[in-house]
């Protein structure tokens, strides 16, 4: 939202109500649009219509649904959050509903304790107690961490919106993870569910894949309005490739993120598997899975199937603990790559693949 003009001082919130007001600008809208003599026109009035926002009600499903670090004081369930905010990307369902994805949430969220000391989680998130240029905290404590911690769980999260049903709720699905949403990439199985590939768009975080429990039914599209809280979230890991400077391929595995499994326990600091989901991020480094340059959009090719994924950029690639090499191929990244991947059988729910850079952008004389 830019402030140079939503509010008349041009400048940061200065109050509640200006708060309310920036909330009010995020979100998404659904519209309504009909084409009439060659051109497409939006249809005012139209009772499909609607602003989903940063205020709007929104319910929690899946398995984090209810978890204690949801829970807050104006929400002892931990199952109804206020707004969707800071949305990137989106995806459309087989089924006719649409994903919007919570990306940088964190900037919105500081401190009026300057002094606050973060826990693991809340740094890896990338919460700082000055926010970032937004300062909701100062004048909404909804935002203020140092009263309200665990509102930041609350987002970051895939939002399945219904645009043909416009008393519905928006739900939050937990069971796609909690991180920095690009977008999110439909595909399904050979055998019928759903799949969900999404980017984590920060330096150094991974890419994740989603695939469902149940089939999806394309006879009765209402019969999917739950399909994707049950099911299996997975993390790529991608090998060191062949080493080939022009066209590096190699092999890749999906990594299931499920409580028990891959050293994710009590041991490694998960609880259950709600905290997971909540701490996608944390879980990824436990099992050891690739950090990338920046995964942004992905795409599955209608055409054979192949999964498609920019890497956008990494100046911190080779420092931080980030290796040089397999789809990272540069030492800080400036232009970024675009991988590719097609899964073993042409089958989305195998866990192995193999990988190649499909593209590698920038003047190779100069970086």
């Amino acid at each position: 939202t830019n402030y140079r003009y939503l509010y008349p001082h041009a400048g940061m919130p200065q109050s509640a109500q200006e708060v309310h007001k920036a909330l009010a600008c995020e979100g998404v809208s659904v519209i309504e649009v009909r084409r009439e003599n060659g051109h497409w026109q939006f249809v005012q009035g139209s009772r499909y219509n609607r602003r989903i926002h940063g205020n709007s009600p929104i319910n929690l499903s899946g398995p984090a649904a209810g978890h204690e670090l949801l829970k807050t004081r104006a929400d002892a369930q931990g199952k109804t959050v206020l707004g969707t905010f800071q949305n990137c990307a989106n995806g459309k369902t087989p089924w006719g509903t649409y994903l919007t994805c919570e990306e940088n949430f964190t900037d919105c969220f500081g401190s009026s304790d300057a002094e606050q000391k973060f826990d693991a989680a809340q740094k890896r998130y990338g919460v700082v107690a000055t926010s970032k240029d937004i300062n909701w905290h100062q004048h909404d404590s909804r935002f203020d961490m140092a009263h309200h911690p665990n509102e930041l769980n609350r987002h970051g999260w895939v939002v399945e919106i219904d645009p043909f049903d416009p008393q519905s709720t928006p739900v939050k699905r937990t069971a796609l993870g909690r991180f920095k949403h690009e977008n999110a990439a439909l595909a399904e199985t050979t055998d019928g569910r759903a799949v969900v590939y999404m980017g984590d768009d920060e330096r150094g975080e991974f890419i994740y894949k989603f695939v469902s429990r149940d089939k999806i039914n394309h006879q009765n599209p209402k019969a999917n309005r739950d399909l994707l809280d049950h099911g299996t979230l997975y993390v790529a890991r991608f090998d060191a490739g062949d080493g080939n400077a022009d066209h590096p391929k190699g092999q890749g595995q999906w990594i299931e993120l499920t409580h028990g499994k891959n050293g994710i326990d009590a041991s490694s600091g998960f609880a259950d598997q709600g905290q997971v989901l909540i701490h996608a991020r944390l879980a990824a480094s436990v099992v050891k899975a690739t950090r990338m340059d920046r995964p942004e959009w992905i795409v599955v090719s209608p055409k054979d199937g192949q999964v498609y994924c920019t890497l956008t950029n990494n100046a911190k690639r080779g420092e931080d603990g980030q290796p040089v090499g397999g789809p990272n191929p540069r030492e800080k990244n400036v232009y970024g790559q675009i991988l590719r991947w097609r899964t073993d059988r042409d089958d989305h729910a195998s866990n192995t693949f193999a990988w190649d850079l499909f593209v590698v952008a920038g003047n190779p004389q100069v970086h």
